[in-house]
């Protein structure tokens, strides 16, 4: 049985996720993906999310809908970009600002993308592989 997503499919909320060195959370569809990319997690903050929601005038809205791997909250996503940072055991490296794709003005009708430029987080490499689990702190990792 594939328990793995396939592309496109519901997003499912799970209280922790492996990090893979080079690849991505396990159970991902992209950690089939080429080695060394630098979208293998993408990271959403919970002050984005309520950027997007009144951007579209809705009251509340699932992050699900998002298609983002990791919600954060009370840090800015904007301030990692290019920066090294632990979540729970996992080192990762934000890579790029994740801009909307055509598919959120289907999913969240129209101007979604609109709403979420400028709001759309982060995308990340795995640096280090560990276990994330919901709640764990973001922490900048040691330069040296």
């Amino acid at each position: 049985m594939d328990c793995v997503p396939r592309r496109r499919e519901p997003l499912r909320a799970v209280p922790q996720a492996e990090a893979v060195q080079e690849y991505g959370l396990e159970g991902d569809h992209r950690m089939s993906k080429t080695p060394g990319s630098g979208r293998q997690v993408t990271l959403i903050s919970r002050e984005f999310i309520a950027q997007i929601a009144m951007q579209l005038g809705e009251p509340d809205l699932n992050p699900a809908r998002l298609r983002r791997n990791i919600v954060t909250s009370g840090i800015n996503l904007n301030a990692l970009r290019r920066q090294r940072f632990w979540m729970g055991e996992a080192m990762l490296e934000a890579t790029q600002l994740c801009h909307p794709c055509a598919r959120m003005e289907a999913e969240l009708g129209p101007g979604g993308v609109v709403a979420m430029f400028g709001y759309g987080g982060l995308c990340a490499k795995v640096i280090s592989g560990g276990v994330i689990q919901c709640g764990s702190p973001v922490r900048w990792a040691d330069p040296s």
